[in-house]
């Protein structure tokens, strides 16, 4: 029953939305439950895990934590994420990494995924591109206690490879929710992924780097991922220009 109970888990989020949209969706949707029932009872099955936290979790299914967003805290989505089965990465990965840093930061950082140091301690932004990332902030005037730092994807794409657009879309919700939570004065998007995601834009993150954008009625600039800067050392110099940016709209 677990592995049915996970199974459907996974494809509630698609499953509401689409129902909610009416029409051919719903009616496939509604079709598509239909069968993966009849498989199950076909193969033995004759009921679902009913326990109190399964319960709970079918109540939770598409309304979040229940909070609005004003009053919603980085402690109420990271319950709300859970051992999250939104998508198939979950089934590689070793951690979770939601996010760390200061849940009042003025200045919210904003990642790709995480890699394999960071898979295995749960915490964003190690290894040689977190080294990089220190220097960065240090060079701001700030630390990691002072900034938030999270990523778009919470679990590690196997090989780091990018992440695909079912995975960005199970997991952006939640970096959406820790920024609206967070309430900074500036988002700095670090890579092509983050900036996409958030902006909602296929346009290449060079011609996005060093404007702020709107997001949410709060400033957005994106920049290079400092993995991309330990691969191509000569955007240094174009990713200070930004921060140097984001320290003018910080002081004021």
């Amino acid at each position: 029953m677990t592995a049915i109970f996970t199974a459907l888990h996974r494809r509630q989020d698609t499953y509401i939305m689409e129902i909610r949209g009416g029409g051919e969706k719903s009616a496939a949707v509604i079709e598509e439950i239909n069968n993966f029932l009849r498989f199950l009872g076909e193969a033995g099955c004759s009921g679902f895990d009913c326990s109190e936290k399964s319960l709970g979790i079918i109540k939770k299914w598409g309304i979040g934590s229940g909070k609005s967003p004003a009053d919603e805290t980085l402690e109420d989505i990271r319950i709300d994420l859970g051992d999250c089965r939104r998508c198939g990465l979950a089934y590689d990965r070793k951690n979770i990494v939601f996010g760390a840093g200061n849940p009042n930061a003025k200045l919210v950082f904003v990642g790709e995924a995480p890699g394999v140091e960071e898979d295995n301690k749960g915490e964003p932004f190690l290894g040689a591109a977190g080294s990089l990332f220190d220097k960065i902030i240090h060079a701001m005037k700030l630390t990691r206690e002072e900034v938030y730092i999270c990523n778009v994807i919470k679990c590690r794409p196997p090989g780091n490879r990018n992440p695909v657009q079912n995975e960005i879309k199970a997991c952006l919700p939640f970096v959406k929710r820790q920024i609206a939570a967070i309430k900074p004065k500036v988002v700095c998007m670090l890579g092509m992924v983050a900036a996409q995601s958030l902006l909602n834009t296929n346009e290449l993150i060079s011609r996005l780097r060093g404007v702020f954008y709107n997001y949410k009625k709060i400033k957005a600039l994106p920049t290079y991922h400092p993995a991309y800067l330990l691969r191509n050392p000569d955007k240094k110099r174009e990713v200070w220009e930004d921060m140097k940016k984001i320290m003018k709209v910080l002081s004021v």
